[in-house]
């Protein structure tokens, strides 16, 4: 199992997907479905992107325990956490793309694999 998706997390996004299976074609459509997709917004010359605040509540907590676990635990999500501190990034928008990454992760280990039937 991956780095940081324990049991409880692994259940809350599993029924997510098997509830809403029709609608997840690509991970980008699970990572809406789960409220972890980004939207442009602009204020003025700034344009920045934020957190889709729709979607499963419960499976974006469970993203969200994924990436603090991964923060405390992992040392590649740790050095990731510093370059985009050093890039200028601030902690929410950090925090967004390591959510993004989970789910994009989660989707890939979960989504069923196309067979072509033997000869």
């Amino acid at each position: 199992m991956p780095v940081g998706i324990g049991p409880d997390s692994a259940v809350t996004l599993l029924i997510t997907m098997g509830d809403n299976s029709e609608r997840l074609n690509t991970e980008a459509s699970f990572a809406a479905l789960c409220g972890v997709s980004p939207i442009e917004y602009s204020s003025g010359r700034r344009r920045t992107r934020r957190l889709n605040h729709g979607g499963d509540r419960q499976a974006n907590a469970a993203l969200h325990r994924i990436v603090f676990t991964r923060l405390r635990h992992d040392p590649r999500t740790q050095e990731y956490y510093e370059r985009r501190t050093q890039e200028g990034k601030t902690r929410r928008e950090i925090i967004r793309c390591l959510k993004r990454y989970a789910a994009r992760e989660v989707f890939n280990l979960v989504r069923p694999v196309s067979r072509t039937p033997a000869l």
